[in-house]
């Protein structure tokens, strides 16, 4: 199919620009779209109607919207969906997203039954979220717990915010249940990897979700930076400095680099190799393009040997055409990208203290006509202080990092998921006890092995309600109850 016009969808009524950005195939050339922007003024005029989404969707139960948000999973996983001013079948949106993100078609399915996992199974990931709170208690505001007292949760806005990335289009399981929950959606979509959101909120619209409760506004930094300002919570994604510029901001959850750790235990380490697959799939998983994904391993010795294992299962992986089934490499679609992290890398290794374990196996950048690549890294670091030792990069590096057991939790920083191989109970508990690691798997499970009824980064149930104490008039309660038991 030929190139899209995708509009702004105001409150699901599209609307171009006259200011819009085209994007082409990496591979083929051939263009894919062409995608209006937003401007502020138009943002922000539509989030003064932010509470008319919020309204909309009370007025339909929440069991309800759960059994229309999984009609909503089959349209967007099997159905010919309308798209700006065309039609999108699901190969056109594996095709198309893979053409502007780099990722492989094969993975881009993957990524799409992830998305469909979710919107199937809201009312389990709700009933995890809430921890089996009734659903009409987020509703009226209110209600009785399972236990017999009252539970009062408030709204901390009627729409929730997302500033959203390109890297992967897993991130849009983090948002897609809020409809659930009774919340609209202001959506700021990655310049590359737009067509998640759009998609979502046709398959929505399509299971019978009012479409006004849906906005999503392409556009520059500018654009996110007042979505963050207009709505009372909002999700962002960004680098380290992002997460530092908004840093205390109860009404903005950051969601930065993982730096997503392998942990090798003095009881454990010496039988490493069986936690070589594990290792392998960490790192290598969805092309290395998550959060999620396994940027360091540590351990106390036999750093060397470990680091050389990898580099033999790593070092040799090749670039292949995005279309191939056993393509393993995401391209960098935006030019120069991968060439400038190629560059920063080495200048880091020039430092004493890393090793380039894949040096042997050929160069690690490959840069095409319209894209560029770079291969597996494996680093071997004899110090935890050393600028590679915790590192995150969108392909997949690993650095083995030397650190006595008892200084791990010292040096190793935050640590979006930390996969623990350790057997020790003294350990245990201070892992368990650790605030700097938010995931934490005991055993051999790959730190990208996510369960979506686990909350990932913080709870997004109690970022957007707040539970609070209230008091109800015993008596008045049971007079108004009577009265209305009466008819009158």
């Amino acid at each position: 199919m030929g190139a899209l016009h995708i509009p702004i969808l105001r409150w699901g009524q599209a609307h171009e620009s006259l200011e819009t950005e085209e994007l082409f195939h990496f591979h083929t050339g051939e263009p894919l779209a062409k995608m209006s922007q937003a401007s502020l003024g138009l943002l922000a005029k539509d989030l003064r109607h932010a509470q008319r989404a919020r309204d909309m969707l009370r007025e339909i139960p929440v069991r309800e919207l759960i059994a229309r948000m999984a009609k909503a999973a089959d349209l967007f996983k099997n159905a010919a969906l309308p798209l700006g001013d065309g039609e999108q079948s699901a190969d056109d949106f594996i095709r198309q997203q893979s053409g502007t993100t780099g990722l492989p078609e094969h993975l881009c399915r993957a990524n799409l039954e992830k998305n469909y996992f979710v919107l199937a199974n809201a009312g389990r990931i709700l009933d995890a979220l809430t921890r089996g709170l009734a659903p009409d208690i987020l509703t009226r505001g209110h209600g009785v717990e399972s236990r017999g007292v009252i539970a009062s949760f408030q709204v901390q806005s009627p729409v929730l915010g997302m500033v959203l990335p390109s890297n992967s289009p897993g991130v849009h399981t983090l948002w897609s249940p809020v409809v659930g929950m009774q919340l609209g959606l202001v959506l700021k979509p990655g310049s590359q990897e737009f067509w998640t959101p759009y998609r979502i909120a046709a398959a929505f619209a399509g299971a019978g979700i009012p479409r006004e409760v849906v906005g999503i506004y392409p556009g520059h930094v500018e654009v996110g930076l007042e979505i963050v300002n207009g709505c009372r919570r909002t999700f962002i994604f960004g680098n380290a400095e992002t997460v530092k510029h908004h840093e205390g901001n109860p009404r903005v959850q950051v969601h930065g680099p993982g730096y997503s750790k392998i942990l090798l235990g003095d009881d454990a380490v010496d039988d490493w190799e069986k936690s070589l697959d594990l290792m392998v799939e960490s790192v290598l998983a969805n092309a290395g393009r998550g959060c999620i994904n396994c940027s360091s391993i540590w351990a106390s010795r036999h750093t060397r040997a470990i680091a050389q294992a990898l580099a033999e299962r790593l070092g040799p992986v090749e670039v292949k055409p995005p279309d191939d089934p056993n393509a393993a490499l995401a391209a960098f679609t935006i030019p120069g990208r991968a060439r400038a992290i190629h560059a920063s890398i080495l200048e880091k290794l020039r430092e004493d203290g890393a090793e380039d374990m894949t040096a042997k196996f050929g160069p690690r950048l490959v840069e095409t006509e319209r894209a560029g690549y770079l291969r597996p890294w494996v680093i071997r670091g004899n110090s935890p202080d050393h600028p590679l030792a915790n590192t995150e990069y969108m392909f997949p590096f690993v650095t083995v990092v030397e650190c006595p057991q008892a200084q791990v939790l010292v040096k190793i920083g935050h640590t979006l998921v930390g996969t623990a191989i350790s057997e020790d109970p003294d350990w245990q508990r201070e892992l368990l006890d650790a605030p700097q690691i938010d995931r934490l798997n005991f055993g051999l499970i790959p730190t990208t092995r996510i369960n979506p009824l686990q909350p990932h980064e913080g709870n997004i149930f109690h970022f957007l309600f707040r539970s609070r104490a209230l008091q109800v008039d015993a008596d008045k309660a049971r007079r108004r109850s009577s009265n209305n038991l009466s008819g009158h």
